[in-house]
């Protein structure tokens, strides 16, 4: 047992270590491993609590009590009735669980919740910038549902079930291409074999310019200025746009991405063919997005999940609620 406390530790030392890494910026950190690490290391602690440690405590306990209860027997036959001592009190100590089985076994209910919520159902994302404004604002908590594209297995990603195929209009978030240990979120404006355009800032899917209507103009709090703003119907699904007529309309700095070849760059902008298996993302605030305009595309197997509700803002509660 002596041995164990000492693994224990260094195994949650570990853990910490990690943690601290990554927050320092010193490693560059994976949850989804993380969380499945953790899952597996409590959950075989939990496995050997049930079947090793537990039932050798109850031996332990038991065996405390067998030779109380003999000891009690020779005193009654010698007379004596009075006998000092609580039995019941150390059979507690006994069967009470050691803190390196109450920092792992008894986490792993929590840690196994967690785990299969996230890995299978919805998961968690906070909108870290304003590329996504005015759909989603900076400091948004938002739910990612991780099933309505497909199952798919945590860490590795792969799917397992083939679910709805992405739409048009769709706001995704998914592993960003040049990095893929950050998430990103943007809205899906071309499917695999599109021809989709954004010349004079002006949408066009397959030779169709994309429905807008001018709104009044939307003001950026952080910024603290007014944006241009219209209402596009992208795939039947109506959502806000801002564009910024300082901003010019070609790309600047597109990188050499994979199928840059399908791609077509002017001082109008640009146009691309969507590859099978991929898609093109742009942010609402299309002149304050980092998007397939200048990164490429998103292959099927970095998909995450469909963004669909603000769950929080702590900054405004009345930003609650679904935005699709």
């Amino acid at each position: 047992m002596q041995a164990m406390q000492y693994i224990t530790a260094a195994v949650l030392a570990a853990f910490v270590g990690y943690v601290a890494a990554w927050y320092t910026g010193a490693i560059e950190g994976n949850f989804a491993l993380l969380l499945f690490l953790a899952t597996a290391v409590t959950g075989a602690y939990w496995l050997a609590e049930r079947l090793l440690f537990l039932p050798r405590r109850r031996r332990a306990a038991q065996a405390l009590e067998d030779a109380a209860a003999q000891r009690r027997a020779e005193l009654d036959r010698m007379g004596i009735q009075k006998v000092d001592g609580d039995v019941q009190e150390a059979k507690g100590r006994i069967l009470m669980q050691p803190w390196w089985l109450d920092w792992t076994a008894g986490l792993f209910p929590v840690i196994a919740i967690v785990f299969l919520l996230r890995s299978f159902l919805f998961e968690p994302f906070k909108i870290p910038s304003g590329s996504m404004i005015p759909t989603l604002l900076v400091g948004d908590l938002i739910l990612v549902n991780k099933f309505t594209y497909g199952v798919r297995l945590p860490v590795i990603n792969k799917k397992i079930t083939q679910g709805t195929p992405v739409q048009r209009g769709d706001v995704m978030v998914f592993r960003y291409p040049p990095q893929p240990s950050m998430d990103y979120i943007k809205r899906v404006v071309g499917i695999p074999g599109d021809e989709v355009a954004y010349l004079n800032k002006r949408l066009t899917i397959n030779g169709q310019a994309v429905p807008t209507t001018a709104l009044p103009d939307f003001f950026d709090r952080d910024a603290m200025r007014y944006f241009k703003q219209f209402e596009e119907d992208l795939g039947g699904k109506l959502h806000r746009v801002l564009n910024n007529p300082e901003v010019p309309a070609f790309v600047q700095g597109a990188s050499n991405f994979k199928f840059r070849e399908n791609c077509r760059y002017s001082v109008e902008g640009v146009s691309c063919t969507v590859p099978e298996g991929h898609y093109f993302l742009m942010g609402d605030n299309r002149d304050n997005s980092l998007d397939s305009r200048y990164w490429g595309f998103v292959p099927d197997e970095n998909i995450v999940g469909r963004a669909f509700f603000v769950w929080m803002n702590f900054g405004n509660l009345k930003r609650i609620g679904s935005f699709n």
